[in-house]
């Protein structure tokens, strides 16, 4: 127990912040806080606008970002990283929302942060390496699409419609607005969008989200447009900390959810973070911290109403440009928006939806990376394959299925291919020391096969199975040298074969097999049938005399000369061909 104990804490010594943090952070700071200055101005109109589409409101979205954000940057795994309220997380709990309400919603989030805490100590942070780049690209892309079909209700000034789908959702919208058109609404949502998307372009250092989104507001304010309804009251701070939206009894109905933005957390915070390393030079982030940092402020922010939180790609993006090198800019964006929580509270309320909308309306655009979509496309049709599928269930289902969907089809497309390597050769005797007449003889009565690549569940069945057909010989020598792995399904099919030609009086020689491979062959009663009467041999000549041994002890073949019963050569399985 005290040996479980002391793992256990030695584990989360090893997650939390040490000197070599301190030391980053003071190598530059000047230039961590004009990052992390900008990184909040582009952060504020996020938060607000992911707030907003959640269902819990801008000021869940700002506390969010300013709860999450610091713990991750304190206690996340990467330097660069910035945590907070995303659109892929709001895709997610929005049907939450529906089913739970913002209670459910809070505890979710909570549960999640202990999901990701146990994840990291787990060590599992590495595992999210093997997702395929199609499955990420594809649902990269349906989270773009969902993102920008959710503001399609606050970009039309239309009442957000009951539902849980989007595109169900976004269909009510567009009705209603065919009843009750709103052309303000869509003309801040277009401008705002046109905007940033045009200025991304022109100056790209420029910050153009907050700069639209106070000019939307400043107009409405100043026309009086009673159609571009505003954000609404915000609270002047944070509220207190409170667990009051726990219910135990509801522990059990959410727990599917939680996994859900668990797995989602995980999942888009560690590619966040592999995406910041890959845009600089030296950085290198720790996955299970990573996690760890994430489950931390997962715990947090229900506390004070914020939703679930992830490293944000976008975010991550702006902080690197902008010349960040440690964790310091994050902690500066989380201090600026916590200001503007407390101070500026009342102006913030003030700002349109529909230039919200805007905002991710030109973000979800900007996700679109149509270099890599196009040259995914045409890496090969498995990779396009799984692109759309992963992005169609995304928009179709959820993201956790998708991610699952594309992760299945993938691995079925691998094996798949790893089973055409596997073939069955037949290969010509060795001559060796024989006449012309018994090679003659050697080859009308023995036949040898080679085995080249993987002998499993996914392939033993395509090829061994012909081999129980082969007629017309005496004796089959298997050589197995080029096996590469054998699991228990090959073992019994080839099990099935040699009973089926022993059956046929047909005996079966092998030669070559690997010591790693005998096991699995030994489990399931192969490597003893193989071994009968002495027909497992280490080389393929010693597998040919062993043959013609047999057939001489048979009466089919003449024994040889002594003279002429000169042994084979000692060879490697590999060197005889």
């Amino acid at each position: 127990m005290r040996t479980s104990l002391g793992r256990v804490g030695a584990r989360l010594t090893a997650l939390l912040p040490g000197r070599s943090d301190l030391a980053e952070i003071r190598r530059d700071p000047r230039r961590d806080l004009l990052a992390g200055l900008t990184v909040a101005i582009v952060a504020l109109p996020l938060a607000l606008g992911f707030g907003v589409s959640s269902g819990l409101g801008a000021e869940a979205g700002l506390a969010t970002a300013v709860i999450a954000g610091a713990l991750a940057a304190v206690f996340g795994g990467s330097n660069l990283q910035v945590s907070g309220p995303t659109g892929a997380m709001t895709v997610v709990l929005v049907p939450i929302v529906a089913e739970h309400g913002p209670s459910g919603v809070l505890t979710v989030g909570l549960m999640a942060g202990v999901m990701l805490v146990a994840l990291a100590l787990l060590k599992a942070g590495k595992y999210m390496q093997y997702v395929p780049a199609p499955v990420v690209e594809g649902f990269t892309l349906g989270i773009a699409c969902v993102i920008g079909l959710q503001q399609i209700p606050n970009a039309l000034g239309v009442p957000k419609p009951e539902g849980d789908r989007v595109l169900v959702v976004t269909w009510r919208a567009l009705q209603e607005f065919a009843k009750h058109s709103n052309w303000t609404a869509i003309a801040f949502a277009l401008a705002v969008a046109s905007i940033m998307l045009i200025g991304a372009r022109w100056r790209p250092t420029i910050p153009f989200s907050i700069l639209a989104v106070i000019a939307a507001t400043i107009v409405a304010q100043l026309a009086g447009l009673d159609a571009a309804k505003p954000i609404g009251d915000l609270p002047s701070g944070l509220p207190a900390p409170s667990l009051s939206f726990l219910d135990p009894g509801a522990l059990g109905s959410l727990l599917a959810p939680a996994v859900a933005v668990a797995a989602l957390a995980a999942l888009e915070s560690l590619l966040s973070a592999s995406v910041a390393d890959g845009m600089t030079v030296g950085q290198k982030h720790d996955p299970d911290r990573e996690l760890f940092g994430q489950g931390l402020a997962n715990i947090a922010a229900p506390l004070f109403g914020g939703v679930p939180a992830t490293g944000a790609i976008a975010r991550t993006a702006v902080n690197v440009r902008t010349g960040a090198s440690s964790r310091l800019a994050s902690l500066v964006h989380a201090a600026i928006l916590a200001v503007i929580v407390f101070a500026a509270a009342p102006l913030v309320s003030k700002i349109p939806l529909a230039a919200l909308a805007g905002v991710l309306l030109a973000t979800a655009i900007r996700m679109v990376e149509v270099g890599s979509l196009r040259a995914m496309a045409k890496a090969t049709r498995s990779d396009a394959l799984i692109l759309v599928l992963t992005a169609v269930a995304t928009l179709a289902l959820d993201l956790v299925y998708a991610v699952i969907i594309g992760l299945v089809v993938a691995g079925a497309l691998a094996l798949r291919a790893v089973a055409k390597q596997a073939r069955l050769d037949q290969v010509p005797l060795d001559r060796g020391d024989h006449s012309a007449e018994e090679h003659a003889l050697l080859a009308e009565h023995i036949v040898a096969y080679r085995i080249d690549g993987p002998l499993f569940f996914a392939a033993a069945h395509r090829f061994l199975l012909e081999l129980a057909e082969v007629a017309d010989v005496r004796v089959i020598i298997l050589r197995m040298s080029r096996v590469t792995t054998i699991d228990a399904t090959g073992a019994l099919v080839l099990k099935d074969v040699v009973e089926k030609l022993n059956r046929r009086g047909i005996a079966v020689m092998t030669s070559g097999i690997r010591p790693g491979q005998r096991q699995v062959l030994d489990s399931v009663g192969a490597l003893e049938l193989l071994r009968l009467d002495g027909r497992e041999h280490a080389t393929t000549p010693e597998a040919i005399q062993a043959a013609r041994t047999y057939l001489e002890c048979a009466g089919v073949m003449p024994p040889l000369p002594f003279q002429q019963s000169r042994p084979f050569s000692v060879e490697t399985e590999e060197t005889v061909g």
